[in-house]
């Protein structure tokens, strides 16, 4: 058993020292600090890695790599881009494997939390609706809060609260009367995002209402009726709001647009067309074209440097993440788990789902991040909890 805990780190590992290697050497001058941080990163890997298997062996076995890998690939390529930016990244990911590991080990039985319904409620419609009346517009959407001492996006924490209410109200389903509220609360939280211009959340809690809904209810018919309020709701948000129609016209033909509206997306195509299957080179790219290439445009700056084949291994890592957080979902001992887990799965899945559709302009673009290796503190911190609650259902599934 112990042997093989050991390969399941070796990989990653030689992972972490590979890419940071690779950026120390092609430095005018050797750069220690790189490999620091790859050492600092191996010590936090082993320790998760240590604590879920020796405490806690009974549940998913392959979470824990998985929210180790994608991390690493991230600052790796952060530090590529911005040291500073990257050692910030390094302390959210100290948090945030913390929050994972202590969910585990602190929290009770989780069907304990479903009685708390109207608190989640309540954290749902006050998380989603702060960014509206006291927010502040940062590339062209209206979702950060900035209180002086913290800024963040109040979205974030409203993705957690969302789950839990939907998975309390949704776990008794009976009849199509007790969908009514949870189907209010769903058009509401859209509402919010669309006033605030934050499109890539609005599809993520649209699609996160559609799963956990035919989840609990098992019957197409609503699952056809949600798409078709969705559709409709696409429609009239189209004719409504103008940068809804501006982002449609920008996908639609971003070359015409190129010099302004459409730089990034041209400027992210062009990245990952030079790049190729196999890349650049960590640090022989030409990010610095790319704008926000830190958080939305990450997967740009990958592809460019590290190849499309790289890229398409991240992909695999995100599917089989899926997979695994699914398969708990299915072994959970009640309903009211099973739907977070499903919950909070389709929530990381849509999170990549949408913004690496976007950066390849298969869909319209919207800034959000990419889970685990875009930078962002409030992301982070809320993957982490999610994937944190999954690692806690698999345990008492198992137990």
């Amino acid at each position: 058993m112990r042997d093989s805990k050991i390969r399941m780190l070796m990989p990653i590992f030689l992972l972490t020292f590979g890419l940071f290697f690779n950026i120390a050497i092609f430095q005018p001058v050797f750069d220690i600090g790189a490999m620091v941080m790859a050492g600092v990163m191996c010590v936090l890997i082993a320790y998760a890695h240590f604590v879920i298997n020796k405490f806690f062996g009974n549940g998913d076995k392959f979470l824990v790599t998985f929210v180790s890998v994608l991390p690493v690939i991230g600052i790796a390529v952060l530090y590529r881009l911005n040291p500073s930016i990257a050692i910030k990244q390094v302390l959210w990911f100290i948090i945030g494997i913390s929050t994972y590991i202590s969910l585990v080990i602190v929290l009770p039985d989780l069907k304990r939390f479903m009685k708390f319904r109207y608190l989640y409620l309540v954290g749902t419609v006050v998380f989603m609706a702060m960014a509206t009346f006291i927010g502040e517009t940062r590339y062209g959407a209206k979702n950060w809060v900035d209180l002086g001492f913290i800024s963040f996006q109040p979205s974030e924490f409203g993705k957690i609260f969302f789950v839990f209410y939907l998975a309390s109200s949704l776990k008794d389903f009976k009849t199509l009367k007790s969908l009514i509220e949870p189907g209010i609360i769903v058009l509401v939280s859209i509402g919010f995002m669309v006033l605030q211009r934050d499109l890539g959340s609005a599809m993520i809690f649209a699609f996160i209402g559609i799963a956990m809904i035919f989840a609990a209810t098992s019957k197409v018919k609503y699952l056809l009726a949600s798409f078709g309020i969705g559709a409709v709701g696409a429609i009239l948000s189209y004719f409504i709001f103008p940068h809804i129609r501006r982002r449609v016209m920008i996908w639609r033909n971003p070359w015409e647009y190129a010099q302004n509206e459409s730089y990034q997306i041209v400027q992210g195509l062009y990245a990952m067309a030079s790049g190729g299957l196999f890349g650049s080179g960590l640090g022989h790219g030409a990010p610095q074209y790319i704008p926000v290439r830190e958080s939305d445009y990450i997967f740009a700056v990958i592809v460019e440097e590290l190849g499309m084949i790289f890229a398409f291994l991240i992909l695999i890592i995100y599917f089989l993440m899926f997979y695994r957080n699914i398969r708990s979902a299915l072994k959970a001992t009640s309903t009211f788990t099973s739907l977070l887990a499903v919950g909070f799965s389709v929530m990381i899945a849509m999170q990549v789902i949408v913004i690496i559709g976007g950066v390849l302009n298969m869909i319209p673009l919207t800034g959000i991040t990419l889970p685990l290796i875009s930078y962002g503190g409030t992301s982070m911190l809320t993957v982490f909890f999610s994937l944190g609650i999954i690692q806690k259902i698999s345990e008492e599934a198992t137990s």
